[in-house]
């Protein structure tokens, strides 16, 4: 038997270090990383629940994405389309108006898939307003006048009796911080949404009305990215749309309702009871709050132009709602439709 020379051992070592190296250099090569951009609004809300599902259970991973959440601003989602453009990140979480708005102002931006559809927003206010006419005269806090939330809070109060000119309006950002101003007594009412509507009427806060009392179906969130980026990533974007409409069958699956709950508890800080009301809230029965796996209800979508024209926030002739929306996507991830 030979003997080993110490050179042979160094050398053979150093050989298969170089090779260890170089096998996971074309492993990180072939893995895309996928800049998602999160309305700093959105953080820490149900709104951001669908990621953080795919997130905690792996969904991107399994497709061969390093998925990163970045949040550009501070702020609302109005920021968001700009963050594209600066190429701060590579897609985005948006309210719809404002993918509207920005595409009508020459942004190539388009929506690839739905995040949240139809979403149950209470118009929640201190225990001495018993009635929609007791807020004439106060403070209410209120969303961006050009975003869904206001939208829908309008014609609520108009539905009631009660005009934007029998009201004081404050534009806060953010259902946390829209809570914050109604606990420390500076507005009388504000828009919530869950949990924190409901942690509110825990709270003794008393819950005036629904904005699904008023509002006709609506896409509310989508993932939003530029044409010309995604024609250029075109794999990058097919494997995020299939891992977020993973997320959409894994929340809906009722042997996944603990884990779902868990990741509730977690992004939100509320308890589990809150959380299994939020989940009761969406899907007992099925208000059509989450898509079932991200598809683009195209008549919902066309329902926020309308309503966007009917706030004088937009000019007709009103745009198609093919304009903003590249279901090619959808499809290429198995998404068929709603209408096939």
């Amino acid at each position: 038997m030979q003997p080993v020379h110490r050179t042979s051992v160094r050398k053979f070592a150093e050989t298969f270090v170089a090779l260890v190296a170089m096998s996971a250099s074309a492993v990180c090569a072939q893995t895309p990383i996928l800049r998602y951009g999160q309305a700093h609004s959105a953080t820490n809300s149900i709104f951001s629940l669908p990621i953080a599902v795919a997130e905690r259970e792996g969904l991107f991973k399994r497709e061969g994405l390093d998925f990163r959440v970045v949040i550009p601003t501070p702020g609302g989602s109005d920021k968001m389309i700009y963050a594209l453009h600066d190429d701060l990140i590579d897609v985005t979480h948006v309210a719809t108006p404002f993918l509207v708005r920005a595409a009508l102002a020459g942004s190539d931006a388009v929506a690839i898939a739905a995040e949240f559809n139809n979403p149950i927003y209470s118009l929640v206010a201190r225990p001495e307003i018993a009635r929609f006419a007791d807020l004439k005269g106060k403070l209410l806090g209120m969303a961006d006048p050009g975003g869904s939330i206001a939208i829908s809070m309008r014609r609520l109060l108009e539905k009631n009796g009660v005009s934007e000119k029998d009201v004081r309006l404050k534009m806060i950002e953010g259902t946390q911080a829209r809570f914050q101003c109604l606990r420390r007594g500076e507005c009388i009412a504000v828009p919530l949404g869950q949990p924190q509507d409901l942690v509110a009427q825990s709270e003794g806060f008393r819950v005036l009305g629904l904005s699904i009392d008023a509002n006709p179906p609506y896409v509310y969130t989508v993932t939003a990215v530029r044409k010309s980026w995604a024609a250029a990533n075109k794999d990058t974007v097919v494997r995020y749309v299939r891992g977020l409409a993973a997320s959409f069958r894994f929340i809906r699956d009722p042997a996944k309702r603990s884990a779902v709950v868990q990741t509730i508890m977690e992004t939100t800080g509320v308890t589990a009871a809150i959380a299994e009301r939020t989940l009761a809230l969406y899907l007992e029965p099925d208000r059509k709050v989450l898509p079932r796996q991200g598809e683009i209800e195209m008549s919902s979508f066309a329902q926020v132009i309308t309503s966007m024209g009917e706030a004088g926030l937009i000019k007709a002739p009103l745009p198609a709602p093919d304009r903003f929306v590249d279901y090619q996507y959808l499809h290429a991830a198995g998404v068929a439709s709603p209408s096939k």
